[in-house]
């Protein structure tokens, strides 16, 4: 757009005498929006626009998480919106037009609610009234707005993939201009710089102002930050803790120094959610021992990275509190019990095949364990460790899953202790042993690895009254077709009695992108009770909720997990391949580890009822639409693949789908027995810190 056609498009819209617009109705833009209004052509002198945009990671409202910088986009196409804006509301057709016609020339929308006011369900409900049919990133703390200088809502922002560079920014057309009521647009800007974009010319009309809602960003310009009250206090509450020396952390928060040099790196991980390493959505659920950075917290450090990373007087809290920072072997005390694991020499390279090692248990009486912690000798060669108590010690001195009983904790990244609640242990007998899986990765150097375990115990005098159990929402008949971006799996457990779920602990390999956990109670009410946007291989922990949530008998856990098989996971060993379960990391796995307590049962008075739970497991692997059947379709993976030709005399009842108690009888009479045992044990393969089906009690 030339300099003339800009004045007279300002000049038109300010004689206007509408700032807004009117929605369809004639109704005006409503009064939180449209307060304090600049002129047109004031705010168009204002306008910035950053030369490219950086990564970033927001989850829409669907809890799937959206890395800017991870996709095969030729061109993204970035929409401001905001709930009760009539411009963005009347934006719908036309948006859905500009999608059916771009999309499938390799082109991303998205949309980009920066809104305070705006709340997920609010969004979910406007998305659902006017039908904008486009991922809506939900920029709760208004980074991505403030990087984009965004002002209004309707603001179109054209971006090149290959360089970042945004090429773009402005109204969609001609029509969307102050007061406009043009049928045809005389000047399709959003969709010109499409088309240059692909065709890799220059877009000619680059930065326009946009007539849309305005949108407050009450932190776009805040006083200086001040490195010792408000920044050294939030990295040293919750960052040094693993940034220190001899931490798991890649550098140590030692000083000012140190933070100032790595403060672009600090900001990027935050930005894309990688820092710190707590990858369940705050907007769902509350958790124990929350590792996340506040609103609050995000935009203090982030804000202050962007002003310079300035110090202010002369003391470093950091440094000062560095020399008081002693990394402790055992975090929480001295273990009443250390077992030292079989040394292991891990190869330079290669794969290496699941480890099941023993040690002799000592104790010559039972004890209640409340709490475990490893301390694992080799960081980046342990992938991570499974346990599980042994009646007998093994002839052949492994200790096979299949025989396991009580779990006495796992280990994986950023996992080390477990804490059982209090008044809730898990039985260790005497003799026997402690089963361990070990899963070893080579990292290109030769290394032994020496680690450890300790336990503790409740006193003689404090017997819990009440018994952790564990068990897995599974499922090993995943397949993955090759190079799919978000292929979905969906498991769930059938809850026979009424528990108390105390946490989750969801696992996958180098293809897990996302997951989540729901709870259907038996009046067929669904409830959304952990979600993680974006998952992450390198950083696995249990989710404690912070109050036990109760899971009426007759209930089920769902869990659904998306898989990124695509060219576009960095992570992705071979996109060309179907995958499948399996132990190793380059193949995959479905596994969300749970841990709870029967609320019938005691420490007195044990249950049965997780072999009843045991009894569904299988269904629960195979119904991928949760409605207690299974379709000749749902039957896949290696074992559906061997049942589905049966599918006809499976089904007794000749209702068109094979329920549980046909399943298990079909099992018993193809001689499955062992199968069907195996299917519903959890398959002890993941880190998770409690581990098979079977573990809990005596």
């Amino acid at each position: 757009m030339t300099k003339a056609r800009l004045s007279a498009f300002v000049t038109t819209a300010a004689a206007s005498g509408l700032l807004f617009g009117c929605a369809a109705d004639g109704g005006q833009a409503p009064n939180a929006l449209s307060a304090a209004t600049p002129t047109a052509a004031s705010e168009a002198a204002e306008l910035h626009t950053p030369a490219t945009i950086d990564n970033f990671m927001l989850a829409d409202t669907d809890y799937m998480g959206h890395e800017l910088y991870r996709t095969d986009a030729k061109v993204i196409v970035i929409v401001t919106q905001a709930n009760g804006c009539p411009i963005v509301r009347n934006l719908a057709p036309s948006l859905k037009a500009l999608k059916a016609k771009y999309e499938g020339q390799g082109v991303q929308f998205l949309m980009l609610n920066s809104a305070v006011q705006d709340s997920r369900d609010a969004i979910v409900a406007e998305n659902k009234d006017y039908g904008f049919d486009i991922p809506i990133l939900m920029d709760t703390n208004q980074l991505v707005g403030e990087q984009l200088g965004v002002t209004r809502t309707g603001e179109f922002f054209v971006v090149d993939p290959k360089t970042w560079k945004i090429v773009y920014r402005g109204p969609l057309d001609d029509r969307q201009t102050y007061g406009s009521q043009k049928a045809e647009a005389t000047h399709t800007y959003a969709a010109d710089a499409i088309d240059a974009a692909l065709a890799g010319r220059q877009v000619m009309a680059t930065n326009l102002q946009s007539p849309g809602c305005l949108i407050d960003f009450p932190n776009r310009k805040v006083a200086t930050i001040s490195y010792v009250k408000q920044v050294a206090p939030i990295l040293e509450a919750k960052c040094a803790g693993c940034h220190t020396e001899g931490g798991i952390g890649p550098f140590a928060m030692s000083s000012y120094e140190m933070v100032k040099g790595f403060s672009p790196m600090i900001r990027e991980v935050i930005r894309t959610d990688r820092m710190p390493p707590w990858n369940v959505d705050p907007h769902v659920g509350k958790f124990a021992d929350d590792k996340s950075l506040t609103p609050a917290e995000i935009k203090t450090v982030v804000h202050w990275i962007e002003q310079g990373a300035p110090r202010d007087g002369t003391a470093d809290p950091l440094a000062a509190a560095a020399k008081k920072r002693v990394v402790q072997e055992w975090p929480l005390g001295k273990p009443d019990l250390v077992l030292e694991l079989p040394t292991y020499k891990i190869p330079a390279s290669g794969v290496v095949d699941y480890q099941r090692p023993i040690v002799v248990n000592p104790l010559t009486e039972g004890k209640w364990v409340k709490a475990s912690t490893y301390v694992v000798n080799q960081r980046q060669a342990v992938h991570h460790f499974l346990s599980g108590y042994l009646k007998e010690v093994p002839a052949d001195g492994k200790g096979n899953e299949s025989r396991w009983g009580a779990s006495m904790g796992g280990y994986a990244v950023g996992a080390e202790s477990t804490l059982w609640p209090k008044n809730v242990g898990t039985y260790l007998p005497p003799g026997g042993a402690i089963g361990f899986q070990a899963h070893y990765t080579p990292f290109g150097k030769e290394v032994t690895d020496a680690s450890k375990i300790g336990l503790y115990f409740y006193k003689d005098n404090e017997k819990p009254g009440l018994v952790m159990r564990n068990s897995v929402v599974v499922d090993n008949t995943i397949k993955i077709p090759a190079g799919e971006a978000r292929h979905k799996e969906t498991a769930y457990l059938d809850v026979p009695k009424e528990m108390l779920l105390y946490s989750a602990f969801p696992h996958a390999h180098y293809r897990g992108y996302a997951s989540d956990l729901w709870l259907r109670t038996p009046d067929g009410k669904e409830t959304l009770i952990l979600a993680m946007p974006r998952y992450d291989f390198n950083w696995q922990r249990e989710y404690t909720f912070a109050q036990p949530l109760k899971v009426p008998a007759g209930s089920k856990l769902i869990a659904h997990y998306w898989y990124d098989n695509s060219k576009q996971n960095p992570a992705n060993p071979d996109p060309t391949k179907t995958i499948v379960w399996g132990d190793q990391s380059f193949e995959e796995m479905f596994y969300t580890a749970i841990r709870y307590r029967w609320t019938e049962e005691t420490s007195a008075k044990l249950t049965e009822n997780d072999r009843l739970m045991d009894e569904t497991r299988l269904l629960g692997m195979f119904d991928d639409n949760v409605d207690g059947k299974i379709e000749k379709a749902e039957f896949k993976g290696e074992l559906g693949d061997k049942l589905a030709p049966y599918f006809a005399q499976m089904d007794q009842n000749k209702s068109g789908a094979i329920e549980n108690s046909e399943l298990m009888a079909a099992l018993k009479v193809m001689g499955g027995g062992r199968r069907r045992d195996q299917a519903q044990q959890a398959p002890a393969a993941a880190p998770a810190p409690t581990a098979p089906a079977k573990s809990g009690g005596r």
